[in-house]
């Protein structure tokens, strides 16, 4: 066939779509597929199909491949626009060793996209991780909210996102700060985004001062340093000048500020909320989510050996949980207080966001379970360019007036304009709502939609009417009449006249907080405050800080002067506020799923137990990492070869959470010994480990152990764990120590102390 018949048949085709639509009546130009009639349409239906005349680009996707597979496709590589190369590692130039063509499309295309790889990234919470999963409800809610996720049995995917605050996207995972939890629930009405933290109140508490707190708590504009730490002037002058700030600021000095794992680490969405039920009646809510695991927290050296060693710890230990098959899990609950003019609640100020409920006022009841499934596939399309926002709500949840929440709701969206580069960041794959979108909006920056028809806009006739106004007969989104109070038009802070503890009360909670720890949680409060304090070059800094911890514990005070060497400010008596046993992290038991157990063995021992305590480690949901002198296989000849998965180099103690020593440990081979000793070997205990042992164990191991045991961890084994636990310096009889006859009973034992996370009673804390 010729290129003119082709020609002439494709022509012919378009001709004959469109003959039936045209008439000597009906001319070209008819803006719609049908004629408008003459009233507004009021039944609802779905939009009208394109006129016959019109075609859109073929469904493909961002790869050229079907619309439904994102991936990269082919087998060759081509430039964007799908052009197979002959050569990519060469540019274009006038001969071998001559001067670089201008007309190089190839290479310009290539370096043109490298030069735009980056964008923006957040100026809160740039270093996080993320995860896929899903949320199910148990119907406890439907009582409160007609939210259609909420109600029993439904079952909603979802996209979780960890972070840092302070840091850059380059910093550490474990530094002591702030950890948001932000879900992004993909509902079949709709996206709603609860954007949290892992601490549930704020530093401030009118969004208007985000910006200072902020600028307070970065690095120093001239130095850029420090790096992702709150140990400076800038942000304690802010702090102890503001000090609505002083509930917030207690919080992360405790062991909340460094968790020991996104996946043992409670989430709170900080403001109250207002579910509005199927009859219309409301009440007032505090989101919580509380880790199936418990809540748990690293050491502060663990944390700052874990910044240095792997500054990915958190990250490394959410994705290598998720494919281990220990997917983690949160309850989401809520806290309930009737929905009063005053919106207080046994004298707390519910609209004040420095300030909690104590569960044992209102306890957290559970309404359903969320369950990280899988990590994401790629981390920039998903992780860095997911957009949380607090104003996505959806029917049956609204806001109050928290004037951080207002701030929150203006400030989100500004952030994404930005950051995604314009309106449309909501069709970006990661933030496609699961629900119909039909909103109206046009054009803007990477528009993917291909929208039909010619009014975009209401009420028309020309589209058939569509969109529609959703009616009562279906789920749709009505904010709660509440009623506003005639008042003047004011900045001035919002106290109620009826909360005892409102917004100008700085000092009752955190007091509160303090007096709810157990004695180690206090001393390690202190210490974090003494190492943030002397870490300030500013004299009088330090000596602000030191009145406001005044007015929380006059102990707390003394302790954290003493350290400074500084005399402590005088005050009066303290209110003594009914402690919340629910704010501490000590005590209990709790599930092992996922913790890091290392087996130490050395390369000529037998393999017995340690198969047995593989398997049993294993078989209790933990993850079991054999480690030893040497890397590769091991093999006594007497049973299946053993995979080495760390070796006395590359591991460290962070990464562990028990360890079970299987065999004598001798030097290895590429032990230095003089130089180990150095890094930190410890000497042996009085009386411990004088004899040829103590010769023979490798340092790195000596070091492990010791880290292990001055870190309060599960230490166990058998054979000769007790020589060897001697060797270093330790008592194998100690707290949290357990010597076994074998492999599988060691790992038994073990559990128990696990279960508690730290052996705590090993170190008695100092009296304050």
């Amino acid at each position: 066939m010729t290129v003119r018949k082709k020609l002439q048949e494709t022509a012919a085709k378009a001709v004959e779509s469109v003959q039936d639509a045209l008439t000597p009546d009906t001319p070209p130009g008819r803006p719609g597929p049908v004629p408008p009639p003459l009233e507004e349409p009021t039944e609802p239906h779905d939009p009208l199909p394109r006129k016959p005349d019109q075609q859109a680009p073929d469904a493909r996707s961002a790869t050229g491949g079907p619309s439904d597979d994102r991936a990269q496709q082919g087998a060759y590589v081509t430039t964007a626009q799908g052009v197979r190369v002959s050569s990519t590692d060469h540019s274009l130039r006038a001969g071998a060793r001559g001067p670089t063509l201008l007309q190089d499309h190839h290479l310009r295309e290539k370096v043109m996209h490298f030069d735009h790889e980056r964008i923006p990234e957040r100026v809160v919470h740039a270093r996080g991780a993320a995860a896929h999963g899903t949320f199910v409800a148990n119907g406890a809610a439907s009582s409160v909210t007609s939210a259609g996720f909420l109600a029993e049995g439904v079952e909603t995917p979802v996209f979780v996102r960890f972070s840092t605050v302070l840091g850059s996207r380059g910093s550490a995972d474990t530094v002591r700060d702030t950890r948001g939890f932000a879900t992004k629930f993909y509902t079949a009405d709709g996206t709603f985004d609860l954007v949290g933290n892992n601490i549930p109140v704020f530093f401030i508490q009118d969004g208007i001062k985000f910006p200072d707190v902020i600028h307070a708590g970065k690095p120093h504009p001239d130095r850029e340093i420090p790096q992702a730490q709150s140990a400076h002037d800038t942000f304690w002058d802010f702090v102890s000048l503001h000090t609505e700030a002083t509930h917030h600021t207690i919080w992360n000095m405790s062991d909340r500020g460094i968790p020991r794992s996104y996946r043992m680490m409670e989430g709170f969405g900080v403001h109250t909320f207002r579910l509005v039920a199927a009859d219309g009646t409301t009440t007032l809510v505090k989101f919580h989510w509380k880790p199936r695991l418990g809540v748990h927290s690293l050491t502060w050296e663990e944390a700052q050996m874990a910044a240095g060693v792997d500054p990915d710890f958190h990250r490394r230990d959410l994705a290598d949980a998720i494919e281990s098959g220990a997917h983690p899990q949160w309850d989401l609950g809520i806290q309930t207080f009737p929905d009063t003019p005053e919106q207080t609640f046994e004298g707390i100020d519910l609209l004040d966001p420095t300030k909690i409920v104590p569960e044992e006022l209102a306890p957290v009841q559970p309404i359903g379970t969320l369950t990280l499934t899988h990590n994401p596939t790629n981390y920039f399309a998903e992780t860095e360019q997911v957009a949380f926002h607090t104003g996505h709500l959806v029917p049956g949840i609204d806001i109050t007036d928290d004037p951080l929440l207002a701030a929150r709701n203006f400030s989100y969206l500004d952030t994404q304009l930005t950051r995604l580069g314009g309106p449309n960041f909501a069709q970006i794959p990661i933030n496609r709502p699961h629900a119909p979108v039909n909103d109206m909006q046009r054009d803007g920056f990477h528009q993917h939609a291909v929208h039909e028809g010619v009014a975009p806009y209401r009420p028309n006739t020309l589209d058939g009417g569509c969109p529609f106004i959703a009616g009562e007969d279906v789920s749709r989104y009505v904010e709660a009449p509440v009623t506003v109070p005639e008042a003047a038009k004011v900045r001035a802070d919002p106290t109620s006249p009826t909360a005892a503890i409102s917004f100008d009360d700085h000092y009752t909670q955190p007091r509160q907080f303090y007096l709810s720890m157990t004695p180690v949680e206090r001393t390690h409060i202190a210490q974090a405050y003494t190492f943030e304090l002397g870490k300030c070059y500013e004299q009088a800094i330090k000596e602000r800080a030191l009145r406001t911890l005044a007015n929380i514990d006059t102990d707390l005070c003394l302790t954290v002067a003493n350290g400074l060497g500084l005399e402590p400010p005088t005050t009066g008596a303290l209110e003594q506020p009914e402690p919340s046993p629910a704010l501490s992290q000590v005590g209990g038991a709790w599930p092992v799923d996922g913790r890091l157990v290392g087996i130490l063995v050395d390369s000529g021992g037998s393999l017995e137990g340690v198969r047995a305590a593989r398997d049993a480690v294993a078989d209790a949901g933990m993850v079991p990492l054999v480690v030893s002198d040497r890397g590769g296989v091991l093999d006594d000849g007497d049973g299946e070869p053993m995979a080495v998965q760390r070796t006395y180099t590359t591991v460290r103690s962070i990464e562990l959470d028990a360890v079970l020593v299987a065999g004598p440990l001798p030097p290895g081979p590429d032990a230095v010994q003089a130089l180990d000793a150095e890094a930190g070997a410890p000497p042996p205990a009085d009386g411990a480990g004088t004899g040829p042992q103590a010769q023979r164990l490798d340092p790195r191991m000596a070091l492990l152990l010791g880290e292990m045991h001055r870190h309060a961890k599960a230490i166990g084994g058998w054979g000769q764990a007790e020589a060897v636990l001697a060797a270093a310096g330790l008592n194998p009889s100690g707290a949290g120590v357990v010597i076994g006859d074998d492999g599988a009973q060691s790992v038994d034992t073990l559990i128990g102390v696990l279960a508690g996370h730290r052996v705590w009673e090993r170190f008695p804390p100092p009296a304050l």
